[in-house]
């Protein structure tokens, strides 16, 4: 059963029903006028202050409990928005469409697409708080955020000045018992080749479609360590391998969506002869061969594929001009930069242990009608780091003659040696769980570093329930472990008297 005809979530989890009721909301990022407004009209019919601006933040306040009105003020946050990944053949429009939920024992699925647990569960979350009258906490800010999945937009444009509370909970945290004190900054980086077209002719050959498929993916920041194999890049390790063995004519390339995901799906529309052929299927074989060696741990289902005729599914296939290709210069400059842009694990943290100190991922390929683009996100815990791949990033442009630009660097987060709050959650965890919580940082964005350069002299935290997966269509949520952290909060909120 879907949430289109009926709740499938029947258990007796107040943040999970309110997730269910939130997944029927479509909250694309750049598109929460919908839910923002949902949340906006809960929280007014329960009595809470709520400020709303013109990107669509929110601000909510909910009034302290008896015994607690001198209590310092806590903020309590996530985001509205949701990446918004589906697989090749799911039939699904994120602009209208609500996310289709699946049970499979202690797991909540979506129906070939993204879940948006990541960060609806903290959106539910706030709602369960916003619903519970008897609740023990301090005055409450509930922030919820915007554009947090592209660019952070929303929290580098929130007026920060309304906020009165200096210790904040983020809930946009995947791993139950971890808690989070530090994260990453990143930038964007774009590489644009223009597009110059010529006639194929029939010397150039038949059309076929050249894709990478069955990679794993994931979140490219939290999960660039596992070292799974990024579509993009393995797409123009085949190509960059084929000239090398047959002449073919470019038409078209894509892959990926999303920049802070590693993309899973790559192709490229290309003419080749009977002999560019022949070469083809044996240079992919021999590749396919090493694959499974090289991602045998990381991603079993690597594997690359021939077929005739362009695919007008994919955007390679539809980005080809019929009877068109690229010129030989275009052709070389994207397969250059395919093979030559930095990517993956750049350096690790020595000082803290199993940690990504910088990494690079080359998220997005796309063909519009004037320039073939290759979006990048770079992570680091140190500036530093970050400028000297955009340093590398811009040196290939300049390698290769194509252009290059830099986008939105949001900072990151930087540990707090005097923090009130974290020794407050550590205890609260070591009393229900009887174990102690686990101290971390995390290699990817948080809005922490965005609201910590406003409030500098705000006191964050971070952690949340056990999702895998994210950023991808096998997103999956715990049942149990929101079932856990909800009372762990509400722990951490009744100790927070002052």
């Amino acid at each position: 059963m879907s949430n289109e005809t009926g709740k499938v979530y029947t258990g007796d989890s107040k943040v999970l029903r309110f997730f269910e009721e939130l997944s029927a909301i479509p909250r694309a990022s750049s598109s929460e006028k919908a839910v923002s407004d949902f949340v906006a009209s809960f929280a007014r019919e329960r009595g809470c202050e709520v400020l709303q601006d013109d990107r669509w933040n929110l601000i909510i306040r909910k009034p302290a409990a008896a015994g607690y009105e001198s209590a310092p003020i806590v903020i309590f946050q996530g985001h509205l928005d949701m990446v918004c990944e589906k697989n090749k053949t799911t039939v699904h429009d994120f602009a209208k469409d609500p996310i289709r939920f699946k049970i499979d024992g202690d797991m909540i699925y979506a129906d070939g697409t993204t879940l948006g647990a990541d960060n609806g569960i903290a959106v539910a979350t706030a709602m369960a708080i916003i619903d519970a009258p008897d609740m023990a906490h301090p005055e409450l800010e509930i922030l919820l955020t915007t554009e947090e999945e592209t660019s952070m937009g929303g929290a580098f444009h929130l007026d920060a000045s309304p906020l009165k509370g200096r210790m904040m909970i983020n809930f946009d945290s995947d791993r139950e018992g971890i808690l989070f004190v530090s994260s990453a900054g990143g930038i964007n980086t774009f590489h644009s080749v223009p597009v110059a077209w010529e006639e194929a002719g029939t010397a150039a050959g038949a059309p076929y479609t050249i894709s990478v498929q069955g990679l794993m993916g994931g979140h490219s920041g939290d999960d660039i360590i596992h070292e799974r194999g990024n579509a993009n890049k393995l797409l123009g390790r085949v190509l960059d391998d084929l000239r090398r063995h047959a002449d073919f004519a470019l038409a078209g390339v894509s892959g990926g969506m999303k920049v802070n995901a590693i993309p899973r799906e790559a192709e490229a529309a290309v003419y080749l002869s009977e002999t560019g052929k022949a070469a083809a299927e044996a240079r992919i074989a021999e590749l396919n061969r090493i694959l499974k060696d090289e991602f045998q741990a990381s991603d079993k289902g690597a594997e690359v594929v021939l077929q005739v005729g362009f695919d007008e599914s994919g955007a390679a296939g539809a980005a080809a001009s019929s009877g068109k290709a690229f010129t030989e210069d275009v052709k070389l400059s994207v397969i250059r930069l395919l093979t030559l842009i930095p990517n993956g694990v750049l350096s690790m943290d020595k000082a803290i242990g199993n940690l990504v100190r910088t990494s690079s991922n080359l998220g997005v390929v796309s063909v519009n009608d004037t320039h073939i683009v290759m979006q990048s996100l770079s992570r680091s815990s140190m500036r530093s780091q970050v400028d000297e791949v955009v340093r590398a990033m811009r040196t290939v442009a300049e390698a290769v003659g194509c252009e290059f630009r830099e986008d939105h660097y949001f900072p990151g987060w930087p540990y707090r040696a005097d923090s009130k709050l974290r020794p407050v959650v550590q205890e609260a965890f070591e009393q229900r769980f009887g174990k102690p919580i686990e101290i971390k940082a995390i290699h990817a964005g948080l809005e922490c570093g965005v609201l910590i350069e406003k409030m500098p002299d705000l006191d964050a935290v971070s952690f949340g329930p056990n999702m895998y997966e994210i950023h991808t269509p096998d997103e999956h949520l715990s049942i149990s472990s929101v079932e856990r952290t909800w009372p762990f909060l509400v722990d951490v909120l009744g100790a927070l008297k002052g």
